[in-house]
């Protein structure tokens, strides 16, 4: 029996772990893996007990991107199934990127072209000593169009324009400073590093956190305007009569563990 391209678990913690399941061809995605990764992700969308997501990629690779193979057969597709297969990728990755709920990139050795859209996508991103990025379309002939939105909100427009445009490979440490990344562990260590990232996640209330994603996408490109400062002054106001504003309010007083929060 086949094992799934993209296999998904979930913790006592309802911490979802969704790992890239092709070793062979370093996690190249092709429709297969596409189709199954936007599956799974809605999946964890619509399960409202799910506190984060955690991607990862099986074997010696985080991912290589897309599969060349698959790409040999794109070649000589029709121009509709060009289309197509074009929709899943970008599709996959803006449902990653929407996804109200945490996601944490653990990423080792190569993360090359859409791998590196998978990383941009999360919202925090740990990488060991040994990873290696790309943005590798532009050696093919192609501009890594799916991934830009993505690219763009996590290291902005100046270092985009560098790494896109001459698809240079960069390791942890240029990726933390250009803000790809968050964290830098040893090899062999991105699990233990995520330890207090996802405990800090699970202290927090889980509804705030899905509110404050979601509007942290809505609002970033917007001109903070008399009228958007004050749409943000009434839902910080209104929160705190909400059963989580109460909660956690109450929780800091009596100095104890929110009841969202299970040590």
């Amino acid at each position: 029996m086949l094992e799934p391209v993209v296999i998904k678990e979930i913790n006592k913690n309802k911490i979802a772990s969704v790992t890239l399941n092709r070793p062979a061809v370093f996690n190249g995605y092709n429709e297969e893996l596409l189709t199954s990764l936007a599956v799974i992700l809605a999946e964890i969308e619509a399960d409202e007990s799910i506190r984060a997501v955690v991607l990862r990629g099986a074997g010696k690779h985080f991912s290589a991107g897309a599969d060349i193979n698959w790409f040999k057969e794109l070649a000589v597709a029709s121009e509709a199934e060009k289309k197509r297969a074009a929709d899943l990728g970008t599709g996959a990755m803006q449902k990653l990127f929407t996804l109200p709920i945490p996601t944490i990139a653990l990423v080792q050795n190569a993360c090359f072209g859409g791998g590196v859209g998978y990383v941009a996508g999360c919202d925090i991103a740990i990488a060991s000593e040994d990873a290696r990025f790309a943005i590798t379309e532009v050696r093919m002939g192609i501009t890594p169009a799916p991934i830009l939105p993505e690219v763009i909100s996590a290291i902005g427009v100046r270092q985009a324009r560098r790494y896109t445009l001459t698809a240079e490979t960069f390791d942890a440490h240029e990726a933390k400073h250009i803000g790809l990344i968050h964290e830098i562990c040893p090899v062999g260590g991105l699990d233990a590093a995520a330890e207090p990232i996802i405990d800090a996640i699970l202290r927090s209330a889980p509804k705030a956190v899905s509110d404050t994603k979601k509007l942290i996408n809505e609002i970033a490109t917007l001109p903070l305007d008399d009228k958007l400062a004050d749409r943000l002054a009434s839902i910080s106001a209104g929160g705190r009569d909400k059963p989580e504003g109460i909660e956690g309010f109450s929780a800091f007083l009596e100095k104890r563990s929110p009841n969202w929060y299970k040590s």
